[in-house]
């Protein structure tokens, strides 16, 4: 059972200083892109937990009802806070899969946490994705299926981000929130 998810409540997990942020939406809405680059001007002490490299390459398992991808996300980004570091955490993450999971950790967190939404319209997502290395792996109608608009958690403070916004944009303001920007 992963900690937190048991009868007994919560399980604090981090420290007040570590923070915790999530970055969901649509697959291609630019969650990884925003990511990485955060990391790579944030340096060292921010863990990046990436769902689809967890779920994919880790557990190389498909995005199923009962998987066991929100799991490893969740003990991985516990891991991570309990060991002072801060947490990106990105991903479809979509809300009927891993809202559970995404509400333990923002109830149980120490430290600050801001959970954002990359709000992309379909046709956008489709045009990114036919641009992506990725477009070889899954089809249009795959995207199509797996679209959900406006995929909210309904936790409070979720910040919901226009997909039109920059790179850089949010990647500074994600800094920000972590202290480094």
């Amino acid at each position: 059972m992963t900690r937190g998810s048991g009868p007994r409540g919560p399980a604090p997990t981090g420290h007040p200083g570590t923070r915790l942020v999530v970055l969901r939406g649509n697959s291609g809405a630019g969650k990884s892109s925003i990511a990485r680059e955060v990391r790579r001007r944030h340096g060292r002490g921010l863990a990046l937990v990436e769902q689809d490299y967890l779920r994919r390459i880790v557990l190389r398992e498909r995005d199923v009802p009962g998987g066991n991808a929100a799991g490893l996300v969740e003990t991985v980004t516990r891991f991570a806070l309990d060991a002072g570091h801060h947490v990106l955490c990105e991903g479809i993450l979509a809300a009927d899969r891993y809202g559970d999971m995404l509400h333990r950790l923002v109830r149980d967190h120490a430290g600050r946490t801001t959970v954002h939404y990359l709000e992309v319209p379909l046709a956008e997502t489709l045009r990114r994705h036919a641009g992506r290395p990725q477009a070889g792996e899954f089809t249009a109608d795959d995207v199509r299926g797996w679209y959900r608009p406006h995929d909210l958690l309904g936790v409070e403070g979720e910040q919901v981000i226009d997909g039109r916004a920059g790179l850089d944009d949010v990647v500074r303001r994600i800094l920000a929130e972590l202290g480094s920007g």
